[in-house]
């Protein structure tokens, strides 16, 4: 029956390749780092930078899409004015980028 079943033979004991074969798992880790991880570690610093180096009169942009004037700072909050009279507070996390000064303009 051998020419239904292929003999399957024992490989010899020297050992020779394993090394070979951790160093295609070990490329794919370094490069999902190179591309994944470090970025994404590079951005969530910047923000951080940038919710530290917030202070009143800021004009920015929430994560949510709201627009406005910072009119006070606690520790994690930030009351955020949007319009006349109107007045919100929003998590220090929840904003998204520093606008330019006068990007909001009194009408």
């Amino acid at each position: 029956m051998e020419f239904l079943i292929a003999n399957a033979w024992a490989q010899d004991g020297s050992g020779q390749g394993g090394y070979i074969g951790l160093l295609f798992p070990v490329l794919i880790l370094v490069l999902f780092f190179f591309l994944f991880i470090r970025p994404q570690q590079k951005r969530v610093k910047e923000h951080k930078t940038m919710v530290e180096a917030l202070k009143k009169g800021d004009e920015v942009l929430t994560n949510g899409g709201l627009a406005g004037n910072i009119t006070n700072i606690a520790d994690t909050f930030v009351s955020l004015q949007i319009a006349d009279n109107v007045v919100v507070k929003v998590q220090k996390t929840a904003i998204g980028q520093l606008l330019p000064k006068g990007t909001l303009k009194k009408d």
